[in-house]
């Protein structure tokens, strides 16, 4: 009996274990504030162009971005704000419909 508390605290520890980063967030100065912000209007340019790893790694570089992703329909993401990162969002075949950051 005393085993399914013993392994219930085990099953919630593990849970939050997996909640936790892996690397220690580091805090910005000041001045770092625009270094990890993306600007999608300076590749707005690319609506209506196919999505391929090279335009993409293109778009991050241009937007100043830290991070980029294409988007396609279906595709589970995780909506946590990060306002370094370029979201390439397309169509079915991969036609890029809207160009955002966050």
């Amino acid at each position: 009996m005393r085993a399914i508390p013993l392994i219930a605290a085990m099953w919630c520890s593990s849970i939050l274990l997996g909640c936790q980063s892996s690397a220690p967030e580091q805090a910005q100065a000041p001045g770092d504030a625009a270094a990890d912000r993306c600007t999608a209007s300076a590749v707005e340019k690319l609506v209506g162009e196919k999505a391929t790893p090279a335009l993409l790694d293109q778009a991050r570089r241009e937007s100043g971005a830290s991070t980029a992703r294409i988007l396609r329909p279906g595709d589970v993401v995780t909506l946590e704000y990060n306002a370094g990162r370029l979201n390439l969002t397309t169509d079915d075949a991969l036609e890029i419909q809207q160009v955002h950051c966050g």
